[in-house]
């Protein structure tokens, strides 16, 4: 044998030694994920290009991490942009579910065109009842409020439960009206029975709901199982990994509790408690629940109504309804005793307030209520119309939870509504911001659509067909993608876990086909979830498997 080949083959020799040597001190792992753009939102290391995850968790993530470990899976994103799993702050997660088995009138366009639809559904579905939802007059060339007569040529013997868009109100018809004894002497506190020469005319705005709700169907288990299974494959499809039920009873938390330990519901819950006795009074002697899907520590109040069916508690009357003002859904008194009341526990209160009134008295009864609380984190949920004099009494404490995408639906009426003047404190994003710190965003679905890019996209770009509503009301949009993400996680006591990606958090995660950081504002919502990771598991796909 020739030098040349014993050379040879001393060299061949000592790379297998390296190869073996480097392949043997490769650390394990279950999935890498490289060649990507990430968004870790952490300041000490914001941008990466590779993510480590293994037992659900993220081991490791930096730059060029390939030859370092050896996994089970691994992923080649090709440049695309990676961010922590998107958290809706506000949303009706079981609603959303249970809404896809009622009549859809979102969208409709007349009275007449939900005649039509209610009429078809029913001869469809043999119904012995009819639930609907999505309906709102504001979008009607005709925007009054409907009327019952409407509904009372096809469907008087059967009652008839039509939902508007915001929950905040409800169309019957006289079925409905008989079944629950509401004539025109009726009296409710905290909302409306609207009234005509000849009686109610089949309207019933916020509290005055309640005197239909017992004659309401009920959704039986299996519809609630499916409704949550069904919401969950949507919302996972649009790269949340975190949603937060604003209202749940004790039997939907139980529910929802017993559905995730038996994997049947994977997604994780914020949830906040309904403001109903029995729900309220369990937890509170329990306290809190948390487990690795499901966190219950909060309970939503409500203030005021909706600013759509003029519900929303005003300092001031509506420039479009003389003299009316809206409604406290629960009176300032009663919200400021149960913030203290709170306030000597460990849950968070949430109070839903969308009226300038409503957001000053629930702020006045926070800053009482929390002299003696050093991080409750308490949240006002929409504060949607402020005056300007009182967001400065947002701070730390107090957080702000908006859903951005209710100024897009709000704008073509909004001023005509509110008046030039109360337009400087409504949907003023950027004034939150700088005074509470932080923000949380949300969409409200099904009030709005789910997709959170809609909310990426209505927080930095926001409607241009109304100047008071656009900058410098926007946010930046890292600043909104804190919202989704890091201060989303910060409003659920939750950042040690989720909300940025770092080692030792879960591995939730989204990639979109397009970087929204860097994105023009014409290609921001056309922008794809192209894959979902849950725990390190993809839940929703449209390029792996």
């Amino acid at each position: 044998m020739t030098y040349s080949i014993r050379n040879y083959l001393v060299k061949v020799l000592a790379l297998t030694f390296v190869v073996l040597f480097l392949f043997a001190c490769q650390q394990k792992a279950d999935l890498i994920i490289h060649n990507a753009t990430i968004y870790t939102l952490e300041d000490n290391q914001p941008m990466a290009n590779s993510i480590v995850i293994e037992d659900g968790v993220i081991k490791d993530i930096g730059n060029d991490l390939l030859d370092k470990y050896s996994a089970t899976s691994v992923v080649d994103a090709k440049s695309l942009p990676i961010y922590p799993g998107f958290i809706d702050s506000h949303s009706h997660f079981l609603s959303l579910g249970l809404q896809l088995n009622q009549l859809d009138l979102r969208g409709t366009q007349s009275v007449e065109e939900i005649q039509a639809l209610t009429l078809e559904y029913k001869e469809a579905n043999n119904s012995k009842y009819i639930v609907g939802f999505g309906w709102d007059q504001n979008d009607w060339e005709n925007n009054a409020m409907p009327h019952k007569k409407i509904l009372e040529e096809n469907f008087s013997d059967i009652p008839v439960f039509l939902y508007r868009i915001d929950g905040h109100a409800l169309w019957v018809n006289q079925k409905v009206l008989d079944l629950a004894a509401i004539d025109s002497n009726s009296i409710i506190e905290g909302g409306m029975i609207e009234v005509d020469e000849k009686g109610p005319t089949g309207i019933l705005v916020d509290n005055a709901m309640d005197l239909v709700a017992p004659y309401v169907p009920v959704p039986t288990l299996k519809e609630k199982i499916e409704a949550l299974t069904r919401a969950q494959e949507i919302c996972f499809s649009f790269g949340l990994t975190t949603v937060t039920d604003a209202g749940l009873t004790k039997e939907d938390v139980f529910l929802i509790d017993s559905l995730q330990k038996n994997n049947l519901l994977e997604i994780r819950v914020y949830g906040m408690l309904k403001n109903e006795a029995s729900t309220i009074d369990y937890f509170l002697e329990k306290g809190p629940l948390k487990t690795d899907r499901l966190n219950v520590r909060s309970i939503k109040l409500y203030a005021d109504g909706a600013l759509g069916s003029r519900g929303a508690a005003l300092k001031s009357p509506y420039l479009d309804k003389k003299g009316h003002k809206g409604f406290f859904l629960t009176p300032i008194d009663s919200l400021e005793k149960f913030a203290y009341k709170i306030a000597t526990t460990p849950f968070q209160l949430n109070t839903h307030a969308i009226g300038d009134a409503a957001n000053n008295a629930v702020l006045n009864a926070y800053k009482k209520a929390l002299v003696f609380k050093d991080d409750p984190r308490w949240r006002i949920e929409h504060a949607q119309v402020l005056d300007t004099n009182d967001i400065s009494l947002f701070n730390r404490k107090i957080i702000p939870s908006v859903q951005p995408t209710h100024a897009v639906s709000d704008a073509p009426w909004a001023k005509e509504r509110l008046g030039e003047e109360r337009m400087h404190g409504a949907y003023a994003y950027k004034a939150l911001l700088e005074s509470a710190g932080r923000i949380a965003l949300g969409t409200d679905f099904p009030v709005e659509e789910v997709n959170p890019i809609n909310t990426f996209y209505a927080a930095t770009y926001p409607p241009k067909s109304e100047e008071e509503i656009r900058s410098p009301k926007a946010l930046e949009p890292r600043e909104a993608l804190y919202g989704m993400t890091k201060w989303a996680a910060e409003a659920n006591f939750e950042e040690a876990e989720k909300g940025t990606l770092k080692i030792g958090k879960k591995a939730d995660l989204v990639i979109l086909d397009r970087d929204i950081i860097q994105a023009s504002e014409r290609r921001i919502p056309k922008t794809k979830v192209v894959a979902t990771f849950l725990n390190g598991q993809i839940v929703f796909s449209r390029r792996y498997k």
